[in-house]
């Protein structure tokens, strides 16, 4: 089994869980900053450029405001979103609201804030008029239906996805925004998700910069921001190698150069990276709990399913690690389970490792992005807490671990759990 550094050790996971008992998720407040600041780096010579984090791949306060500290802006997608956004003092053209199906309180809460709204449909032109007015700047979403590079498991084939409007609809969009008084203009696709592919960003700005071409040609319409979105993945198996933002930050130049500057197009670039930037560093803290030999030998873990999703509804990898046995020959076969009344309930199938003994303390990788965020409570089991691993080695409480209290809280049942804690 392949070892891969943790940004921390066994005593120190030790000393951690006699006051936070597992399940919990540690992240690396060091590995975020160092990701944040290299693709920073990448796009410099792009003035303007911003990255907007997805918030639904981390929504935790303590999460967002060290990412806004380094400059970042936020990806909205729905009311909750917003409000968690101005209540820690991000709003205006610090927020991007990429939403679809939007509800019209949602667009008016957004243009309240004065956020980014990137429209997902033509109809929304006019719905959007009805629910809070046209803005002076607007951004629509593309869909182009085909992509040189296809598709991947998550996102699926285009012409299958809700997300984006075609390329006629799109400048159709423009045209009528552009009557309705909207004055600046952007574009956003997101065709990929979790791609290693360098050629990803330079394809996609490829053909967007054709399309904005095509808007101003067509449409009477200046793009001034292009917004790659998300879609650069994360090496969650251990022969995979990490992208290289810098060398896609200056394949990136080259078509900018090519097809922006030379037809006197000057778009500012924003990204939308979620999983890019704290899937590495986040890490399900579990405890082994249970072993059990029948067709096949079973692990049995304290997290589950509901704490960490993506392995039963993607059969997604991630890497695992026994703390204090990263040297030991992996040559053990294990299924790795959680306690769900259900069979996809397992975070790993037929993995080696090392042999576990009954409370080894198991580390499952990769898992800051779209991990605690997709929790959920089946079977009546407590979403777990989130912890914060300071540069300077200190712990910080960023969500506490869920209580009955909580999980009973919004029943009406008056009287019946008020003794619970």
């Amino acid at each position: 089994m392949a070892t891969i550094p943790l940004p921390f050790s066994l005593a120190k996971v030790q000393e951690i869980i006699r006051q936070y008992p597992t399940p919990f998720y540690l992240y690396d407040a060091a590995g975020i900053i160092r990701c944040v600041q290299g693709l920073q780096a990448a796009f410099a010579w792009n003035e303007g450029f911003r990255e907007y984090f997805a918030v639904k791949a981390a929504p935790t306060p303590g999460i967002l405001s060290l990412l806004s500290s380094l400059g970042c802006g936020m990806d909205c997608a729905s009311m909750t979103e917003l409000m968690l956004c101005e209540r820690l003092g991000i709003t205006g053209d610090r927020i991007m609201f990429s939403s679809n199906d939007t509800p019209g309180p949602e667009y008016e809460y957004a243009r309240r804030l004065g956020a980014i709204i990137n429209l997902d449909d033509l109809t929304h032109v006019d719905f959007l008029e009805a629910h809070g007015g046209i803005p002076d700047t607007v951004c629509c979403r593309y869909n182009p239906g085909r992509f040189s590079l296809d598709k991947n498991a998550i996102m699926g084939n285009l012409q299958d996805s809700k997300f984006g409007m075609p390329r006629e609809q799109l400048l159709e969009a423009f045209r009528r925004l552009k009557a309705k008084g909207a004055r600046h203009f952007g574009i956003h696709a997101m065709l990929i998700s979790c791609s290693l592919d360098a050629a990803y960003f330079p394809t996609l700005l490829e053909d967007l910069l054709s399309l904005a071409l095509e808007a101003k040609e067509k449409a009477g319409v200046e793009v001034e921001f292009i917004d790659l979105s998300g879609g650069i993945g994360i090496p969650y198996r251990p022969e995979e190698s990490p992208v290289d933002i810098q060398a896609i930050g200056q394949a990136v130049r080259q078509i900018y150069a090519q097809l922006a500057l030379a037809n006197g197009l000057h778009p500012r670039l924003y990204t939308e990276l979620g999983r890019y930037i704290t899937g590495p560093y986040g890490y399900l803290i579990t405890t082994a709990l249970h072993e059990k030999r029948t067709y096949k030998h079973y692990l049995g873990v304290d997290a589950s399913a509901c704490d960490l999703m993506r392995p039963a509804i993607y059969g997604a990898y991630h890497h695992i690690s026994v703390l204090g046995k990263e040297n030991a020959p992996a040559d053990h076969l294990y299924d790795v389970t959680g306690a769900l009344c259900e069979n996809n309930d397992k975070f790993a199938v037929d993995r080696l490792l090392p042999q576990v003994a009954m409370g080894d303390i198991l580390v499952i990788h990769d898992a800051g992005a779209h991990g605690r965020s997709m929790g959920y409570n089946y079977n009546g089991k407590l979403r777990c807490g989130e912890l914060l691993l300071e540069p300077d080695g200190s712990l910080r409480l960023l969500r506490r671990a869920e209580t009955p209290k909580d999980y009973f809280a919004t029943l009406d049942c008056t009287g019946l759990f008020d003794d619970l804690a």
